[in-house]
């Protein structure tokens, strides 16, 4: 089977489960994920935010608050809700993913709050079936700011994911950042018990935040929950959730080359450069920082005919 370094879309079209999770793990580190919102003006207007992602290098697309039960996608070509996901994958080229929050109430509940919950966002098992019934490749159970997911709330979802769902569908797990929850900030979004709990749950990624992106989350620490994760038989995404997508290019940088130190399989970018994805240039820019240059254009140059 082939590293994901080598997949073009044809691959991704027809891999399974499983050869996805080997392909990402052949990649020795060097899988690029990139999170847009589609309920929103894209940056480009007529082209959609996943789009412009995939065509600066990132490998895996990750939906966040894409509505399952009401699918659409803003500078997606006029097309039926059950074909959604269909077509992005065939603009892209690339396996795409969605977040689903298992929160039992929202922390946050004015109506013009920007992360407001609605149901087909919800971590349910009918939106999980919903979710592989539209064709999606992965689901990943986290929180967005101010929804109040917790630890456990996403290992009993899991439990019930992984005995409905999960042989036809990639479980992923974790928290970009406190989501809401003060007794779970900063090295306690995520420890070592979390990730047990994960992993006997069902989960094959483990996600956790990049270092440098929490406070109070060293490389050291992010580096052993890692290895850790590894040791139980998972993959593992490193994830910018705290708007550093935004930053400048030397910042992402470091962050990559610090989320290379720590082991991680897949780094993830977050969706707020200035709204709906991260900043072009930083895509590109940790692209180069953790594949080198030669990689990075073959993904970008790659067509999605091949």
């Amino acid at each position: 089977m082939k590293r994901i370094l080598d997949c073009r879309a044809s691959d991704f079209k027809k891999m399974t489960k499983e050869e996805l999770l080997h392909a990402v793990a052949a990649g020795e580190g060097r899988t690029i994920a990139c999170e847009t919102i589609g309920s929103i003006i894209p940056m480009l207007g007529d082209v959609t935010n996943a789009e412009f992602a995939a065509s600066m290098g990132a490998d895996i697309i990750l939906l966040n608050m894409f509505d399952v039960q009401k699918p659409y996608i803003a500078g997606l070509p006029k097309t039926e809700p059950e074909n959604v996901i269909h077509k992005l994958k065939e603009l892209t080229g690339r396996p795409v993913g969605i977040n689903l929050e298992p929160i039992e109430q929202s922390l946050n509940e004015e109506e013009d709050y920007l992360w407001a919950m609605t149901e087909g966002r919800k971590a349910t098992l009918e939106n999980a079936k919903r979710a592989v019934e539209l064709g999606i490749n992965f689901i990943l159970l986290t929180g967005n700011p101010g929804n109040g997911v917790s630890n456990e709330a996403i290992v009993e979802t899991l439990k019930v994911y992984k005995k409905e769902v999960g042989d036809k569908i990639i479980l992923a797990a974790g928290k970009m950042h406190a989501s809401g929850i003060l007794t779970e900030a900063a090295e306690k979004i995520l420890t070592k018990e979390d990730i047990q709990a994960f992993a006997e749950a069902g989960a094959d990624i483990i996600l956790m935040p990049a270092p440098g992106s929490v406070p109070g989350l060293t490389l050291e620490y992010i580096k052993e929950l890692v290895g850790y994760a590894h040791s139980l038989g998972c993959i593992t995404i490193t994830s910018i959730g705290t708007s550093q997508e935004g930053a400048d290019v030397q910042t992402i940088r470091q962050i990559a080359l610090m989320c290379k130190m720590t082991g991680t399989d897949i780094h993830h970018l977050g969706d707020s450069g200035y709204g709906g994805m991260a900043l072009p240039e930083n895509i590109q820019a940790y692209s180069i920082a953790i594949r080198g240059i030669r990689h990075t254009y073959h993904r970008m140059a790659c067509s999605i005919n091949r």
